[in-house]
C-alpha cells in the first residue's frame, strides 16, 4: 500500500484534500490521471446500467433534502457508530474496531495503553449537520447526505411515471455522498467525503430473491469482466446477526486488499421498507398499479450499491505490480483495463529530426478526437515506456524511421511489452477495438 500510494502522489492520481496546509484527514484530491480514471469507472458503470439496457433510467437528485428524509430512513436515529474516547491522548476511536486501530500519540500501541485507559462508549452520528439559510435554529437543520438511495426512493414515481416504466425496473444514480466517519483510513478505503453508484431496482413482491441472486450474480460478473482477478473476489453473504433492519437478504462483494479481505460492493433485498417508510413520514401513496393483473403493492426494492473511489482503489491495487524484465531491468506497471486506462496512448517520436515530431504531433491530435492522449518526446524511448507503464498507459505508438517509408507505426502493448506494426490510418481503429469492454 505504501509503494501504490506514492505511486499515486507522484504520476498525479491521487494526493491529499489541502496538503499546503497539511491536509484535510480522510479527504482526498484527484490528480489528472485519477480524475480520468473516476470518470471512466462511472461512465462504464452508466453505460452498463442505464444505456445498455431499456429497464433503468437515471436520476440526478439533490445532495440537500428535506430533513425528514433521514427520520424517515432511520439515519436521524439510528445511522451511528460507538465512539470511545481516550482519557489521555484525547484520541477517538470506534469501539467496535478497537483491534484494527492504534493509540495517534504511541502508534507501537492500542488505544487506551498510553496511561489513562478509555471512556465508555457512547453513540456517535455519522451525518454531518448544516443549517438551510441565514438563522441557525433548530428549523433550519438539514444534512449532508449519507447515501444517494434515500433521492431515488423520494423520486420513485416522478421517475416511473414520465419513462412509462413498468415494474421491474430500476433507477440509478451516481453522486457524492458524506459521512463523519470515527476512525477513516486505509487510503481512499474508507473517507469522509466519496462518491456511490447506486442502482435501486423495483420488483413485484414474491420475485424479489429472484432478482436479488440475478443482481448479486450480474455484478460479480461485471467486476470481472472489469478485469479485477478472480481469485481476489468473493461473496460475503450476511448472516441473520450482520443483516440491516431493512434488509431480508444482503450480500458483500469483498475483493482482497493488502490489508484484508473488504466489501466493495453489497447487494441487499430491503423488501418495501423504504417506501412504506416514506409514505407514513410524507402521507403521500408510493405505490404502484399493476394494469395487467390489475393489482396495487408497493415495490420490492433490490440495491446494488458500489463506491466509485473504492473501485478505483481497487483497479490500482488489483493492477499495481512490480517486475524484473531482464536482469537488472525492473519496472512497476498499472496493468488497468484498457476501457478505465487515464491515458489510452502516449505518442512519441523516436528522435527529434527528420519529420518526426511533426508526424507524432499530427497522429497525437488526430487521435483526441476519440481518446485521452499523452505525448511525450523527452528521453530515451525505454524510458519513455517506463513512465507510460507506471501510468498505466496500455499502448506506446512510436514514429520511427520506417514510418517515414511506408506510413505504418510501432504500437507497443503495455503488459506483454510486444510491439506490432499498425498503418496510421488504421490506428484509431486499432486503438478502440484493443481498448473495448466486453459485457458479460
Amino acid at each position: 500500500m505504501d509503494a501504490l500510494v506514492s505511486l499515486a502522489k507522484r504520476r498525479g492520481y491521487i494526493f491529499q484534500s489541502s496538503e499546503i496546509y497539511g491536509g484535510m484527514n480522510a479527504c482526498w484530491d484527484y490528480g489528472p490521471l485519477g480524475v480520468e480514471l473516476k470518470n471512466n469507472l462511472k461512465r462504464l458503470w452508466w453505460q452498463t446500467m442505464t444505456q445498455w439496457r431499456d429497464d433503468i433510467e437515471g436520476l440526478d437528485a439533490a445532495i440537500l433534502m428535506h430533513p425528514k428524509v433521514w427520520e424517515a430512513s432511520g439515519h436521524v436515529e439510528n445511522f451511528t457508530d460507538p465512539l470511545v474516547d481516550c482519557k489521555t491522548c484525547k484520541g477517538r476511536f470506534r469501539a467496535d474496531q478497537l483491534d484494527q486501530a492504534r493509540c495517534p500519540q504511541k502508534p507501537s500501541k492500542s488505544p487506551g495503553q498510553c496511561g489513562g485507559g478509555l471512556m465508555e462508549p457512547r453513540k456517535f452520528n455519522l451525518m454531518f449537520k448544516t443549517h438551510i439559510g441565514p438563522v441557525e435554529d433548530a428549523g433550519a437543520v438539514c444534512y449532508l447526505r449519507p447515501e444517494t438511495a434515500q433521492g431515488i426512493y423520494v423520486n420513485f414515481l416522478n421517475v416511473q411515471a414520465p419513462a412509462r416504466q413498468k415494474i421491474p425496473f430500476g433507477i440509478a444514480q451516481i453522486g457524492k455522498a458524506f459521512r463523519n466517519e470515527i476512525s477513516p483510513g486505509n487510503f481512499i478505503f474508507r473517507s469522509r467525503e466519496f462518491e456511490q453508484m447506486e442502482m435501486q431496482f423495483f420488483v413485484k413482491p414474491g420475485t424479489d430473491m429472484e432478482w436479488f441472486e440475478r443482481w448479486r450474480d450480474a455484478r460479480i460478473d461485471w467486476h470481472k469482466a472489469l478485469g479485477l482477478s478472480a481469485d481476489r473476489l468473493r461473496f460475503h453473504p450476511h448472516g441473520p446477526q450482520e443483516l440491516a433492519h431493512y434488509a431480508k437478504a444482503a450480500v458483500d462483494i469483498e475483493f482482497k486488499f493488502p490489508f484484508g479481505w473488504q466489501e466493495i460492493e453489497g447487494i441487499h433485498d430491503r423488501t418495501d421498507f423504504d417506501l412504506k417508510r416514506h409514505m407514513e413520514y410524507s402521507g403521500k401513496d408510493l405505490s404502484y398499479f399493476d394494469d395487467a393483473a390489475k393489482e396495487r403493492f408497493v415495490p420490492y426494492i433490490i440495491e446494488t450499491s458500489v463506491g466509485a473511489d473504492r473501485l478505483a482503489l481497487t483497479a490500482l491495487v488489483n493492477s499495481y505490480a512490480e517486475e524484473e524484465v531482464k536482469p537488472g531491468d525492473k519496472r512497476t506497471v498499472l496493468r488497468l483495463h484498457p476501457t478505465i486506462a487515464p491515458i489510452k496512448a502516449a505518442v512519441f517520436p523516436l528522435v527529434n529530426r527528420d519529420g518526426m515530431p511533426e508526424i507524432a504531433q499530427k497522429i497525437a491530435a488526430d487521435l483526441r478526437k476519440r481518446f485521452k492522449i499523452f505525448y511525450d518526446d523527452t528521453g530515451a524511448v525505454g524510458r519513455r515506456y517506463r513512465r507510460m507503464d507506471e501510468a498505466g498507459t496500455p499502448f506506446c505508438v512510436t514514429v520511427d524511421s520506417d514510418t517515414l517509408k511506408d506510413q505504418t507505426v510501432t504500437v507497443r502493448e503495455r503488459d506483454s511489452m510486444q510491439q506490432i506494426r499498425v498503418p496510421i490510418a488504421g490506428l484509431a481503429d486499432h486503438l478502440e477495438k484493443a481498448c473495448a469492454f466486453e459485457a458479460p
